[in-house]
């Protein structure tokens, strides 16, 4: 839980139970999970094919293996919904389908105001010929939904698009849909680039003991910008890598009433030396956003549909289609030397059917209300809090006490933690209690 609360995941190969261990991107089933796991990034060196023959039809060829890749992942679902966020994945992957299953419906997530994708994805969904949908984001119904969820949820994670993931899933399931298809996986191996920000980011990100409580301080406390910088230099590099915002080691300990956080900071030493190796600075973001990535998005998928009885489909992790792209794509198809542009393939195949989507050059995500949960369900979530007061015995002093700042995303984020792990806590403890079978 610990990590959770840190990180928004559970660092692979652990998982929320003691003694479940997770055999996730990275790891060797025939390793012993318990006591010699081994983290190997498998697409090291990333884009160190180089044909000379730059004419190839890379586009015809990844469209081919693309559409077979959709058909093998979806073989099973009479119903699927694509998750289409209007970016870069969810477009390229629309293509692919409606030349494959041509059935699939499309939904879209509005979030909130930072971005609104709907407009590029219904273009999109319409000029292929798919059925599109949209859902506004309304946080008291997801996290309602997620609620009702909680007893079926085999595991947790606490990603920040869990509640859109909840809230999607289930009107895919309320529409007859029985499979969702979701754009995942192709950040490993066709590299993930670095932006200047991230750069400056990571040179922050100091693991300093910055003095407690100081994004609590008059005026600091209303900043996102302040509060971010605050909570950044507690981190270091790779945990910097990780998405949102979350709470530092010491609001861990005080939340927990004992010294916690160092256990979960020490798991990530499995990591280190793989990820200290990496030849370049996008092969190094990459690895450590896929220890986010297993435990943490795809999880929030995987734990989301085994709760409503749905399947699953994740066509870039298809094994032809990635093996493909790492050992035959060259490099100056995946990433742009001058633009630093990434998934220059990608955007190729998607200029063969659309010119100029403004959610392909600026991704897209399903972004949430943050803001909007902590003010429509504060008291749930305290409720829940003084049910788990033998676990976390300071959640409801930190609830009390930021109550008036949960306006801040970056304090409405912790809320959002909070909110995911305090119900699950309280529903399988119960369980366990009453003699249930844990998962």
């Amino acid at each position: 839980m610990a990590d959770v609360l840190r990180n928004a995941f559970v660092y692979p190969p652990y998982s929320v139970f003691e003694d479940v261990r997770l055999v996730t991107f990275g790891f060797c089933p025939q390793h012993d999970m318990h006591t010699s796991p081994v983290f190997k990034f498998k697409f090291r060196d990333v884009g160190s094919a180089t044909p000379t023959d730059e004419n190839r039809d890379w586009v015809g060829t990844y469209h081919r293996l693309l559409c077979e890749a959709v058909a093998r992942s979806c073989e099973r679902m009479h119903a699927p919904w694509l998750l289409q966020s209007g970016g870069k994945d969810s477009t390229t992957l629309a293509i692919a389908i409606a030349d494959t299953r041509p059935d699939v419906a499309c939904i879209t997530y509005l979030g909130g105001r930072e971005e609104n994708e709907v407009d590029s994805a219904r273009r999109v969904a319409r000029e292929l010929g798919l059925r599109h949908e949209a859902l506004v984001c309304s946080p008291g119904r997801a996290y309602d939904r997620y609620l009702a969820l909680v007893p079926r949820m085999p595991l947790l994670t606490a990603d920040f698009a869990l509640l859109s993931y909840v809230d999607l899933a289930t009107e895919v399931a309320g529409h007859g849909g029985d499979g969702v298809i979701d754009g995942l996986g192709s950040d490993t191996y066709f590299g993930a680039p670095v932006s200047s920000r991230q750069r400056w980011l990571a040179r922050l990100a100091r693991q300093w003991p910055v003095p407690g409580r100081m994004a609590e301080l008059p005026v600091v406390d209303r900043s996102f910008p302040l509060c971010f910088l605050l909570g950044t230099l507690q981190m270091n590099m790779i945990e910097r890598v990780f998405p949102g915002s979350r709470f530092t080691d010491a609001e861990v300990d005080a939340l927990f009433g004992r010294p916690i956080s160092r256990v979960s900071r020490k798991r990530l030493n499995l990591f280190e030396d793989e990820i200290a190796a990496a030849s370049s600075d996008w092969e190094w973001r990459a690895m450590s956003l896929s220890i986010a990535g297993s435990t943490g998005a795809f999880a929030k998928g995987l734990y989301t549909t085994s709760a409503l009885s749905l399947d699953a489909a994740y066509p870039f992790c298809d094994r032809a289609l990635r093996e493909w792209v790492h050992h035959e794509v060259p490099q100056s198809q995946k990433i742009d030397p001058v633009s630093g542009l990434g998934k220059v393939l990608v955007r190729k195949h998607i200029a063969t059917r659309f010119g100029h989507l403004p959610y392909v050059m600026h991704k897209g995500s399903f972004r949430f209300d943050l803001c909007g949960l902590a003010h429509e369900r504060f008291d749930v979530v305290r409720d829940h809090a003084l049910r788990a007061r033998d676990v976390l015995p300071g959640a409801v002093d930190w609830l009390d006490r930021n109550r008036r700042r949960l306006g801040n995303k970056y304090h409405a984020s912790k809320f959002y933690l909070l909110a995911i792990v305090l119900p699950w806590l309280v529903q399988h403890r119960a369980g366990k209690a009453q003699g249930e079978q844990a998962p």
